[in-house]
């Protein structure tokens, strides 16, 4: 294998090992996007993108070199039908065998590198959306916790009020029954006085009755002497 096929195929394994690391559950996303945004990587953010760029055109030239190769000594081999010479059938295969392997090489290294660009878009994504919806939670937990608060408040407002309102009407009816005492004790004192002046009248009454009485007698008594004489 020549030195520039040697150093694709590296590329290759490195890219596997890559791909492996970022599809395996190793490190969380957000530790990955860390990984990604560290001041390093920040650093070569910028020409990241032309190196990319770079490095696949050179991986396309490489296919496209690979696919040459195959073309021709498939041509090559399908020609000699002969096969007059046994050498050149071998050198032939060997050829082709190797043109098929810079072929997977340099494909399967453009395929990676695509999917790799890929998976780290991804996973940065993944991890803010994991942030954003971090950060949504604890905001609806703050706001259910500040609505259990206003509602707790409100509930001890609206029972305090009920107490106010309550010890209110208690307050009015103890009033209403200190003037209801006052006015039943004012009707039993009209009423003893009414029974007193009812009682002085009885007697007065009997008095009076029995003094009609005597006169009475006294008058039958005198009316009686008169007729006698």
């Amino acid at each position: 294998m020549s030195l520039q096929w040697t150093l694709i195929a590296g590329f290759l394994y490195v890219e596997v090992a890559i791909v492996l690391l970022l599809v395996l559950p190793i490190a969380s996303p957000r530790r990955w996007n860390a990984v990604f945004k560290s001041k390093f990587l920040q650093g070569i953010q910028k020409q990241a993108q032309f190196y990319f760029l770079i490095l696949l055109s050179i991986l396309v030239l490489f296919l496209l070199d690979a696919i040459r190769e195959m073309r021709k000594y498939s041509h090559t081999e399908s020609d000699e039908q002969g096969h007059a010479h046994l050498d050149r059938e071998m050198q032939g295969s060997m050829r082709l065998f190797r043109a098929q392997r810079n072929f997977y090489i340099s494909g399967f290294s453009l395929f990676l590198s695509l999917v790799i660009r890929r998976l780290v878009i991804l996973i940065s994504q993944q991890a803010t959306l994991q942030a954003q919806s971090e950060a949504s939670m604890r905001q609806a937990q703050s706001a259910t916790t500040a609505a259990k608060s206003l509602l707790a408040q409100k509930n001890e407002e609206a029972q305090n009020d009920s107490n106010e309102a309550h010890d209110k009407e208690i307050t009015d009816l103890k009033k209403k029954i200190t003037a209801l005492e006052d006015e039943l004790k004012l009707e039993k004192k009209d009423k003893e006085a009414l029974k007193s002046q009812s009682d002085n009248l009885a007697r007065e009454y009997d008095r009076l009755a029995e003094e009609h009485s005597k006169l009475q007698k006294k008058v039958t008594i005198g009316s009686g002497d008169k007729k006698d004489e």
